[in-house]
């Protein structure tokens, strides 16, 4: 994954709202203010602006240190990892070891098909006597 894919909205000054809802490092509300504001605290603290919620009018920040930032980003990247993820399927496909040249194409092309449907596919291959 790329760097530049954070966890947040934004994080820093190019903030592109003109009223925000702020709120502190402890988790405090500091009400509506002015984007300049903002900044203006932001740069008294030495904190960033972190978007939180941006569907709600005035869009969500947070004051944030970079340990924080960190911390909850781990944080969500834990929660993603627990989630079951939707729509994944397994194919299970077994055959002998003394498989047939066609039937062995077959059945590479069918897993093949699988995998570019984003199944996950799990081969089973038992040995002939």
């Amino acid at each position: 994954q790329p760097k530049s894919k954070a966890a947040f909205g934004s994080v820093g000054r190019r903030i592109p709202y003109r009223i925000l809802h702020v709120i502190n490092q402890d988790g405090e509300s500091l009400g509506n203010m002015h984007r300049a504001e903002a900044l203006r605290l932001m740069d008294q603290h030495g904190l960033k602006l972190v978007l939180l919620r941006e569907n709600v009018e005035p869009p969500v920040y947070r004051l944030m240190t970079g340990q924080q930032i960190h911390e909850e980003q781990l944080k969500r990247a834990e929660k993603k990892k627990a989630s079951p993820k939707q729509g994944t399927c397994t194919k299970e496909l077994s055959f002998s070891s003394a498989i047939a040249k066609n039937d062995l194409e077959t059945k590479t092309k069918q897993i093949a098909q699988w995998i570019e449907k984003r199944h996950h596919v799990k081969v089973t291959i038992r040995q002939a006597k």
